[in-house]
């Protein structure tokens, strides 16, 4: 009788231990990537493929060489952004064609693979989950550009939601330079 009573104590302990482990490892999850863990939930519809998925995000990314922007590409990229800013005044479509080119070419320097939108979009997740939402809807906006289906509200906008992107990775340079 003894024994079983240990048993019993045991495996509801180890269930118990489980459950906790599982509950932390979802605060830090959702710590992370703030409402991007809400995206991911929402998409797969379950809690524990979600979180499969920001788990192997994770580790996605920690096999690439991502670096902050050197400091003069920095610069010129910042440069480059104001550009495009302006040129949203006269030429909105414009403005958000040249925001989506301006942004591949700051991940794929900053060492991002971006060949596929999504694959992009995850990828940046991990570093700057503020920032994935706006991404994804700053892109919405440039592909229905292209099809003619934007005003020029929705352009502003992405434009905006651009600019949150460009901003992130151009703090990534600041913040390798105060760590230095």
């Amino acid at each position: 009788m003894e024994i079983i009573v240990i048993v019993v104590l045991v495996v509801v302990l180890a269930g118990a231990a489980l459950f906790f482990y599982q509950r932390q490892r979802s605060g830090q999850l959702q710590n992370k990537f703030g409402p991007e863990y809400d995206h991911a939930v929402e998409e797969s519809g379950d809690k524990r493929s979600a979180e499969r998925e920001l788990r192997e995000r994770e580790r996605r990314v920690a096999k690439l060489d991502v670096q902050p922007l050197s400091g003069e590409t920095a610069e010129r990229y910042r440069a480059e952004w104001n550009t495009v800013q302006a040129g949203f005044v006269d030429e909105p479509g414009q403005a958000v064609e040249d925001a989506d080119k301006l942004v591949l070419r700051m991940m794929r320097e900053a060492g991002y693979p971006v060949d596929e939108f999504d694959q992009r979009v995850n990828d940046i997740s991990v570093d700057h989950p503020e920032v994935a939402e706006h991404y994804r809807s700053a892109h919405r906006v440039a592909v229905a550009h292209h099809r003619g289906e934007a005003d020029t509200e929705q352009l502003r906008q992405a434009v905006t939601a651009y600019r949150q992107l460009v901003d992130a990775l151009l703090t990534d340079h600041h913040n390798s330079k105060e760590q230095a």
